[in-house]
């Protein structure tokens, strides 16, 4: 027993070989493209599914000082080109969700900000999409399990940002 423990123990020391390393991460993609469907089922409160982007600018936008960004920032993180982003927050507006404001100090600068509309929305999807993590990722991982997958995450997105 102490000898299949010690073994197991020495292996996962080693570096991974490369179909190792491959299939790992086909496994870490193939669990996010899974999974993330299933954490926005019936988010909106309509009972609605909510497409990714639309909950990612309403959550970032909600968690942003005065509730508000420059939308040149939010498409970035939203992984959207500036073209994208200006359609979705076109169709945000037209919702009464955002609402575009200009910098007065830079004209360059336009934010998109989140109306009281918005933000009730913003709190009443997070809500529901924390059950659904709960449900889905949390019940499966455990805690710890939970906080090594967001250690793990942080450090490979800090580490592609430079």
């Amino acid at each position: 027993m102490g000898d299949t423990r010690e073994a197991d123990h020495a292996r996962r020391m080693q570096a991974p070989t490369d179909d190792e390393l491959i299939t790992d991460w086909g496994l870490l993609v193939e669990a996010f493209k899974a999974v993330s469907p299933l954490l926005l089922e019936g988010v909106h409160p309509d009972g609605e599914d909510m497409s990714g982007p639309w909950f990612e600018v309403l959550l970032r936008l909600q968690r942003s000082p005065g509730h508000r960004l420059p939308m040149s920032v939010l498409a970035r993180e939203v992984s959207l080109s500036s073209g994208g982003f200006t359609k979705l927050a076109d169709r945000l507006a037209a919702k009464g969700y955002l609402t575009r404001e200009s910098c007065p100090e830079d004209r360059r600068v336009v934010y998109a900000a989140l109306t009281p509309a918005g933000s009730e929305l913003a709190g009443e999807v997070k809500t529901r999409h924390a059950e659904l993590l709960r449900k889905h990722v949390l019940d499966v991982l455990g805690p710890d399990g939970m906080r090594t997958l967001g250690s793990l995450a942080r450090r490979l997105r800090d580490s592609a940002r430079g």
